[in-house]
């Protein structure tokens, strides 16, 4: 072979070699994610409340798109029972790693430490707030054998075919529902007894099948039920009437003032979770929360959809228990 021949042959080579190598030294870069922490590893979202209920259908719709976002395997683990308590202990006792994250209302993170005595698990001193994505309202929604219809027309059923004693479910001991039941029964001289549920879904499927006459519960838990005219929603919490249900007034229109603040939907994780991770976090659900069809489907459960980073869930969550702290110390509960 001649010199200009295996000169051009090796020439050729190394061209070849150059074009396969230069994939080789970019793909790092390009495989590199925005959510080192997240990556290719499995995160548990553990869910207070049992599947069925508005709870789960946020965790596995969020979930998905969290899935998508962060790159990772979500697994929603639902740890029903005492309001939300034994997920909030399997919480506490989860590694500190950031791939065990709690999805929670108010109830189990401002409202049970208030009102049990050890619910094994101290907000303060063992969560972080994640991110908060939204806020909703309850209600007071009527089962499908309740003649009345409105908020008014209850009143008065309970009063006259009642003999002014009625039964109202609640989807959790020593909530906000339950204390919303006694609040309503004083203020209309009724004898409203609060009946508590595990979790909402349990609650609602007695409440289509006759078996108890109301329920208070969450706009999202309802809210599918009541647009089927199987249940109806006839007074809201807050300051203002919902966008998913314009003709429902809110209770202070009703005359019964004193719940306008709201409550909130956000995520926890163990405390002591590295900072990079509660920070790659909070931004992928910023950007699962924007999206333009994630925020319809969640403002079609009934929530008012809106990222709060950590600290501003934190703030939240430190007013909401502090009004509900007062309410519940006038309504001269003991904590159990």
């Amino acid at each position: 072979m001649s010199h200009p021949t295996r000169r051009r042959l090796m020439a050729g080579a190394a061209a070849a070699a150059a074009v396969g190598l230069a994939p080789l030294a970019i793909r790092p870069a390009l495989a590199q994610s925005a959510y080192p922490a997240y990556a290719g590893k499995t995160l548990r979202v553990l869910v207070g409340f049992p599947a069925g209920g508005g709870t789960d259908a946020i965790a596995r719709l969020l979930g998905e798109r969290l899935r998508e976002e962060l790159g990772a395997t979500v697994v929603v683990e639902n740890k029903a029972g005492a309001g939300g308590q034994l997920a909030a202990q399997a919480l506490k006792g989860a590694a500190a790693d950031g791939l065990t994250v709690f999805i929670s209302h108010d109830h189990t993170i401002s409202i049970l430490p208030l009102v049990v005595k050890a619910p094994g698990f101290e907000p303060a001193k063992d969560f972080v707030p994640v991110a908060g994505f939204a806020t909703f309202v309850n209600s007071l929604a009527l089962g499908s054998g309740t003649p009345a219809r409105s908020y008014a027309d209850y009143v008065q059923w309970v009063r006259s075919a009642g003999g002014g004693k009625g039964v109202v479910g609640v989807p959790a001991p020593a909530s906000v529902p339950e204390f919303l039941v006694k609040v309503l029964g004083e203020r209309n001289k009724l004898d409203l007894v609060a009946a508590p549920y595990r979790g909402s879904a349990p609650m609602i499927n007695d409440m289509l099948g006759g078996q108890i006459a109301a329920g208070v519960g969450s706009i999202p838990d309802f809210i599918e039920q009541h647009k089927a005219g199987r249940v109806r929603v006839v007074a809201v919490m807050g300051d203002k009437r919902q966008a998913v249900m314009p003709d429902v007034p809110t209770l202070a229109e009703l005359g019964v003032t004193g719940f306008e603040d709201v409550p909130y939907y956000g995520f926890f994780a163990p405390a002591g979770t590295p900072g990079a991770a509660l920070e790659q976090f909070s931004a992928a659900l910023a950007k699962v929360v924007a999206v333009p069809d994630v925020q319809a489907r969640l403002s079609a459960m009934g929530l008012t959809v809106g990222h709060m980073p950590g600290e501003q869930l934190a703030s939240r969550e430190r007013a909401y228990a502090a009004t509900w702290s007062r309410i519940i110390k006038a309504s001269g509960f003991t904590p159990q």
